[in-house]
């Protein structure tokens, strides 16, 4: 037995570990799934967490993941918290425990040519019906919706598109074709018809959606669909950094980097750029015209 520690020294041991819980303290907490099982007031079982991820970015689709939780017997799942909180070797980690823990899960894409096409807004629209259909055809339809945000721009628009606004097939399928979507699959997943005279018809979530401002912090059905997103489309992005190796999109992920810019303004822009964006300080968006690089 040694000698007994003295109490000036056990003063000075404790020390750190009032710095440590003070850290700790200082940290988001986990989400849970707390808001959600408020849904079962409402009647509702099957709740379906869903944020979107690459809004900001100059390249790259704009992707939307969904996960759906049973309230009357989902348990909490560890570690999971909103994608930009995690490293990215956590987020990857997690993508099989997600899965395996949620009832049912999906990821859906609208390509740069697509957001040109429609609009940032309308795109995040069809990347969120796809995803949609993914669950619906998996045989799970959620009772109700949590969405990141304060705007609602998941549910269907009724109202008719201007002609200069839809898409053709012909117009995006050499993204679609990289993204692995099958010309089939598009048109399963895409606003009905497609045809310049025709109305914007989605087929698009019919479940009511509720805005939750944070809800990638709180939720833990959001922060879930947030990292299967964000995986999915980092995914992509070094996929095709491969292909167009100058934007350095394996470390950017088609994000708003100064050096991100700078390889724009040097190469010019890829068919997988935003081309109705403004990609450099000096380049107005209409002047900007992709170059054919494979």
């Amino acid at each position: 037995m040694g000698a007994p520690v003295p109490a000036s020294g056990l003063g000075r041991k404790t020390a750190p570990k009032k710095r440590a819980k003070a850290k700790t303290a200082g940290q988001p907490a986990a989400p849970t799934l707390v808001y959600e099982r408020s849904f079962m007031t409402k009647g509702h079982r099957l709740i379906a967490g869903c944020d979107e991820v690459g809004r900001g970015a100059l390249a790259g689709p704009v992707s939307v993941g969904m996960v759906v939780v049973d309230l009357s017997s989902q348990r909490e799942l560890a570690k999971v918290r909103d994608s930009k909180l995690l490293t990215p070797a956590a987020r990857v980690e997690l993508v099989p425990q997600i899965r395996e823990w949620a009832v049912a899960y999906s990821v859906g894409h609208a390509s740069a040519a697509e957001v040109d096409a429609v609009g940032l807004i309308c795109a995040l629209r069809l990347a969120g019906t796809r995803a949609w259909h993914q669950l619906v055809a998996s045989g799970v339809t959620p009772d109700a919706v949590i969405l990141d945000g304060n705007h609602n721009w998941l549910s269907p628009q009724p109202e008719p598109a201007p002609e200069a606004e839809l898409l053709t097939t012909a117009q995006c399928q050499q993204q679609l074709d990289f993204f692995g979507e099958s010309p089939a699959a598009v048109a399963a997943t895409r606003p009905e018809p497609l045809t310049e005279a025709a109305d914007v018809v989605v087929l698009s979530c019919n479940a009511p959606v509720y805005t939750k401002v944070k809800a990638d912090m709180q939720c833990l059905s959001v922060a879930a669909a947030s990292v299967l997103a964000k995986v999915e489309r980092d995914g992509m992005l070094i996929e095709l950094d491969a292909v167009h190796p100058d934007f350095g999109w394996a470390v950017n992920k088609g994000y708003a980097t100064a050096s991100h810019r700078a390889a724009i303004a040097a190469h010019g822009p890829s068919p997988y750029h935003r081309l109705s964006w403004r990609l450099t300080a000096d380049v107005e968006p209409a002047a900007q015209v992709a170059v054919g690089k494979g």
